[in-house]
């Protein structure tokens, strides 16, 4: 039988090097520039732009936003106090006027350093406020009972606070019902209106009610040059990498929204 002639499979020359090679070359050239742009975009978005302010605020000297009553907020995290150094701090220039000491979490949780502090601050003529750290856990009514058998408000302690930072697997309307709970019951407790905090992406989402508008605010917004909340606010939180005499390592800080006679104002009095 005849042999089979073998024939050679001709390789297809690749199309995507030809297709390439009739494209100018200017073109190529803007559309790895274009390529470029966006993935340096990307970058400066994702990981440069949400944190180019902390960054200054830890390399650099940054100028704190204007107000002439500022303060800071603390728990057990910032461990033993140099409260001798605390009250002659300066932040910016002014003197440490306020402080806001954590208290209690949830139903069951203690902050260990509350007392202490607490006491401290009277004792150091700082004017002083206790908060309480909501759990999306556990009602809010419950909550409140908690931080009221745990806390004594005296005259000249600034209004209760509800941190409320987790939603859990509450929806929004399950949210603002147990928060109105906490609310108040406090108020109820202590005659006075409480404070709430919460930062600016929170209390536009969750607690933006007219229901949450009658509480006295105090806003969390973290190394920007202004605020985009456009509502009343007493108290902003504008740093949590701040540096105090007295505290090792670093501490929230805080301006309050008016004179330091407006802050007297705001403190607790009770009728005889």
């Amino acid at each position: 039988m005849p042999k089979k002639r073998k024939t050679k499979r001709r390789k297809k020359k690749g199309t995507r090097r030809s297709i390439l090679r009739r494209v100018p070359s200017y073109i190529l050239w803007i559309a790895l520039g274009i390529i470029a742009v966006i993935y340096l975009v990307f970058l400066y978005k994702t990981f440069v732009g949400p944190y180019s302010f902390r960054w200054k605020a830890i390399y650099t000297k940054v100028t704190y936003p204007k107000g002439e009553v500022r303060g800071i907020d603390i728990s057990h995290y910032q461990g033993d106090i140099n409260w001798d150094k605390l009250r002659n701090a300066q932040i910016q220039g002014a003197p440490v006027s306020f402080v806001f000491v954590k208290a209690t979490q949830g139903t069951d949780i203690w902050d260990e350093n509350f007392n202490q502090n607490f006491h401290n601050a009277r004792k150091n003529d700082i004017i002083r406020g206790a908060y309480h750290y909501f759990s999306p856990h556990t009602s809010g009514k419950a909550q409140a009972k908690y931080f009221c058998k745990m806390v004594q408000l005296d005259e000249r302690d600034l209004p209760p606070v509800l941190d409320v930072e987790e939603t859990g697997n509450y929806s929004i309307p399950q949210l603002q019902h147990e928060v109105l709970q906490w609310m108040e019951t406090v108020e109820k407790h202590y005659g006075t209106l409480p404070i709430l905090y919460t930062s600016y992406k929170f209390k536009t989402t969750y607690l933006n009610t007219p229901d949450f508008d009658r509480y006295h605010y105090w806003i969390a917004h973290y190394h920007v040059d202004s605020l985009q909340y456009k509502g009343d606010w007493r108290f902003w939180q504008h740093t949590d990498i701040g540096k105090v005499d007295g505290i090792k390592g670093h501490v929230d800080i805080n301006v309050f929204n008016g004179s330091y006679q407006d802050l007297i104002d705001l403190t607790i009095k009770y009728e005889d």
